[in-house]
């Protein structure tokens, strides 16, 4: 920050008691016994500052200290923390046995067996209860059904499911005897799926017959009969019937149990869980796809053990009591990251549905409803309820509510201000950033540091985050890569068929050798905070000023006529300075020219005037993968003249009929032998907005 610029607002501050009273602030004066009993000399690490660097620093006494104070049990004790910490490749706790399953179902202070575990909410009204002790039964009881298949440990079980206690349950049956899950959301099209489960050869599909979205019934047994004959390796099916108390499926090509029948005939199979290698694979999350096969990320138990009780433990100050809510499918890493609630003991709380039916408030009305304590969601959808002037405070009693998570993409500088004005500074925005790779988050809340407006309170313990140039010199308070210079537990163990580590050395350590580019434009401030500006592959590249699209569409989306939107800059494109494209979604009442006229004077303004694009162009709706996330690189490929079915898989998109203007822009601009043509034909809006989904 230049020595004239007025340091952003503190929107939320520490509160001295809860602080005191903190996971974090007992997990330092614990630090501080066990460093006077070992007599390491010198003092341990006090606030905050001097934890996060000594965390990132003596990496193998920060974990091991993670796993002594949340009492990680090893089945046999490693051998030793970090014995080679050169990325890739480096080997974290090798000898030690242990096994995630037992971890969040294991009994403990504050984890009594009828103490609650899971809260299963569906958009028509229903819901479910588990107590941590009929999970374990249920568990059990799937656990069983598994083993009487054959599946053993290193096989893969895969579910299509969504949100639902019916998926925990599966994938901790499955994690429980050591086999490999993995899973898809319901709504993802049959080659989505195929794409991502015929990779991994599973041995048994569980599946719901449908689902309910947006007020209406989706039954899915089509896609799951396909899916059934194009994977050969399947062996068994369990079956949920979600939908249709009569739903079936034919034995054929191999058996189908239903849910409650495999309970039935399981029912009081002991608890228990095998032991396996901190590095054994606990499941396969997978990237976008968006070209080429979606890539499966493979993670340890141990690693994502560790990571997920070090963020929600001490970052999220989740604990027995508490209720964690994050809205997500079984498609998106924040699935696992929500499951991972239970290791600390607080109530998952999980919602099937859809975040804006009946209207934009549902995911306040669920956190009212059910005293939600975290709730989390994407940017999208906050920025959805900023949009809609949605209050989520009038009329609603979130007096439990202390925390609101936000991920996806980066949230505005206006979404900021608006929880903070919405919910009063008792409640923390917690806007963080990481991603599917290493499924967890490496920059984001504290619950000992403020919120300042627009940023991310800083880097969470043990993750060494910083901002290169291009010489992969690190920089401060400017734009660089995001760069993580030292290993983390949770890295991918391996991707899946990538025997050599090929794929995954060239996908996160070949720009800049034996660190991981992670893909992302950041800043890191002088206070220690950061500010994400979207992704570094496609980046805002304006007479040699770079900028994230993030910047960009912070400006954009906060006019109230722009409901989304896409930018494109086609400079090395197949054109050296290219042109800037901004591709808007329009509100039903919104008049393009005055849009437009007021976007120039904004982006003018508040980036620079070589922001300004060269052309807007208005369509029904930008490309989003099956997670959200908006498709600029494949659309930059388009543009550029790569045939669509080279640039994106239409299977790994949500509304795959948005590229078709891009694909008109192509095709005209083919015709006439230019790059991108100065306009398109006339493009119909869409007859009713896109989900905030």
């Amino acid at each position: 920050m230049a020595a004239d610029e007025v340091e952003p607002r503190v929107l939320w501050r520490p509160d001295p008691e809860r602080t005191a009273g903190s996971t974090m602030a007992g997990f330092r004066r614990w630090l501080a016994a066990e460093w006077d009993q070992r007599g390491d000399g010198g003092q341990p690490p006090a606030g905050p500052d001097e934890l996060y660097r000594w965390s990132v620093t003596d990496l193998a006494g920060f974990w091991r200290a993670v796993a002594d104070f949340f009492e990680v049990r090893f089945h046999q004790q490693p051998a030793d923390i970090l014995p080679d910490s050169t990325m890739p490749g480096a080997r974290w706790f090798p000898g030690a046995t242990l096994n995630y399953a037992e971890h969040a179902l294991r009994r403990g202070p504050g984890r009594q067996n009828n103490d609650l575990a899971i809260v299963e909410a569906r958009e028509d009204g229903r819901i479910e209860r588990y107590t941590f002790g009929e999970l374990r039964i249920h568990v059990a009881a799937i656990r069983a059904y598994l083993i009487d298949l054959g599946v053993r440990r290193g096989d893969r079980v895969v579910g299509l499911l969504p949100n639902s206690a019916h998926a925990v349950v599966a994938f901790l049956a499955c994690a429980s005897l050591g086999a490999i899950w993995s899973s898809c959301s319901p709504d993802f099209g049959v080659r989505a799926v195929t794409d991502r489960f015929q990779q991994i050869e599973p041995v048994v599909l569980i599946t719901v017959d449908g689902y309910a979205y947006g007020g209406r019934g989706f039954d899915i047994r089509e896609t799951v009969r396909r899916l059934r004959a194009e994977i050969p390796s399947l062996r068994g099916t369990l079956l949920i019937r979600r939908l249709d108390r009569q739903a079936d499926l034919p034995d054929q090509p191999h058996p189908v149990i239903e849910w409650s029948e495999a309970l039935q005939r399981y029912w009081g199979a002991r608890p228990q869980f095998d032991p396996v290698p901190f590095d054994h694979p606990l499941w396969v999350l997978y990237s976008s796809g968006t070209t080429g096969l979606p890539k499966g990320i493979v993670h340890g138990h141990g690693g994502i053990l560790l990571e997920h009780l070090k963020a929600l433990g001490l970052h999220s100050d989740l604990r027995s009591g508490e209720r964690f809510l994050w809205y997500t499918t079984t498609g998106w890493m924040m699935w696992n990251f929500l499951v991972s609630g239970l290791l600390v003991g607080a109530t998952v709380v999980l919602y099937d549905g859809s975040p804006a039916y009946p209207d934009t408030a549902r995911l306040w009305e669920l956190a009212e409803k059910h005293r939600v304590t975290y709730l989390g969601t994407s940017a999208g959808y906050l920025q959805a309820c900023l949009k809609k002037d949605v209050h989520p405070a009038a009329g609603r009693d979130l007096s439990r509510l202390r925390a609101v998570g936000s991920t996806g993409a980066p949230l505005s500088v206006e979404g900021f201000d608006w929880v903070a004005r919405e919910l009063g500074p008792q409640v923390q925005l917690a806007s963080v950033s990481g991603g599917t790779d290493l499924c967890t988050a490496f920059i984001g809340a504290w619950p000992d540091r403020p919120v300042w407006l627009g940023e991310l309170s800083g880097p969470l313990l043990g993750a060494a985050v910083e901002s290169f140039d291009e010489a992969g010199r690190p920089v401060l308070d400017e734009v660089g890569e995001l760069i993580l210079t030292r290993p983390m537990p949770s890295m991918p163990v391996a991707f899946w068929n990538d025997p050599d580590g090929a794929r995954l050395s060239a996908a996160y350590f070949e720009d800049f050798p034996g660190v991981w580019r992670h893909g992302d434009w950041v800043r890191v401030t002088r206070r220690g905070s950061c500010v994400i500006y979207g992704r570094s592959d496609s980046t805002l590249n304006r007479g040699g000023v770079r900028m994230g699209t993030a910047e960009f569409y912070r400006v954009a989306e906060h006019d109230d006529g722009v409901l989304d939107s896409l930018v494109i800059d086609t400079s090395g494109a197949g054109e050296p300075e290219g042109r800037l494209l901004c591709f808007l979604v329009l509100a039903p009442e919104a008049a393009e020219e005055d849009v437009v006229a007021r976007l120039r004077v904004a982006l003018r303004r508040e980036l620079s005037p070589r922001h300004v694009p060269d052309l807007f162009v208005v369509v029904p709706a930008v490309p989003r993968t099956l997670n959200g996330k908006k498709c600029e690189v494949p659309v930059k490929k388009i543009l550029a003249g790569t045939p669509v079915e080279r640039a994106v898989s239409r299977d790994a998109l949500s509304n795959p009929e948005a590229l078709e203007p891009f694909e008109r822009m192509a095709s005209q601009a083919r015709e006439t032998s230019t790059q991108v043509p100065a306009s398109v034909p006339p493009v119909s809006l869409a007859s009713e907005p896109p989900s905030a989904r």
